[in-house]
């Protein structure tokens, strides 16, 4: 039996995977378990790249994120945030103006005990632990308020989310609801697994993760593209993310449908 390490919140499951625990394997991290390392190691037999596509997303985060910031906007809210690794919103943020201001919001428990460890004391930066469909318990979080001024644009972050939420629960509505509540100005980063260029593959991962505590959904482009067709989308518009306006012409893959991600920021007028 695995010994349970003494920072595990109560409550966690640790026989049962968890999205953002498999996620954290796949960059490399040191806050998974063996379950979660077990269905890591299963879903790189159906999708050998997992890693470099975990990778591949979370440096469209960081592009996503310097967008933001060099269209002026200082304060960052990053739903689904995940297990905190090098290269968070808030150190990305801080580099260019120590100001600025970002929560982190998750329901993973292991992922918010983790992120209020890192965060420590930072006044700038704080965690709030709740789920994406409650939009009520996100926006109107005390930490939330305390941090984020409404007045002003916020940019939201939604990345590699979206596809665990059933379309029972109406992502779209979901998604909609943010947007009405966010003031003009403000930016939305969004990313989404698809099938739509390697659907065996994928569907392999789809099925791997049915024994999870996160299921997924996926969802083809023009569905993405709709999603969150509310914001106006900037250039390049929904892409494969190595294609997202990469840093360099070496970072943009030769076959960026390998990435089976989709990326795309949009702008509340």
């Amino acid at each position: 039996m695995q010994e349970r390490p003494d920072w595990i919140p109560e409550g966690v499951d640790l026989a049962k995977p968890s999205a953002a625990r498999c996620y954290d394997f796949y960059l490399g991290g040191a806050h998974n378990f063996e379950a979660d390392r077990e269905l890591g190691r299963q879903v790189m037999k159906v999708v050998p790249n997992v890693q470099e596509v975990a990778v591949n997303n979370r440096a469209f985060l960081r592009r996503a994120v310097r967008y933001c910031l060099d269209q002026g906007i200082r304060q960052f809210l990053d739903i689904g945030s995940g297990i905190p690794t090098a290269g968070n919103v808030h150190e990305i943020v801080h580099a260019v103006d120590p100001e600025a201001r970002v929560v982190y919001v998750d329901n993973e428990p292991v992922a918010v005990a983790h992120s209020r460890t890192i965060l420590g004391d930072n006044e700038r930066a704080t965690v709030v632990q709740a789920d994406l469909l409650d939009v009520e318990d996100v926006l109107d979080a005390p930490e939330t308020q305390a941090m984020l001024d409404f007045s002003q644009p916020i940019a939201v972050m939604m990345v590699a989310l979206v596809h665990f939420v059933p379309e029972s629960k109406k992502p779209r509505d979901v998604i909609r609801r943010y947007y009405e509540r966010l003031p003009a100005g403000s930016y939305l980063g969004f990313s989404h697994v698809t099938g739509d260029h390697y659907p065996e593959g994928v569907q392999g991962l789809v099925k791997l993760y049915e024994s999870s505590s996160n299921p997924v959904t996926l969802r083809t482009r023009d569905e993405v593209a709709e999603m969150i067709d509310d914001f106006e989308i900037v250039e390049p518009g929904v892409v494969y993310v190595p294609n997202w306006r990469p840093d360099t012409p070496e970072d943009a893959w030769e076959n960026p449908e390998r990435s089976i991600v989709y990326g795309a920021v949009g702008r509340k007028a």
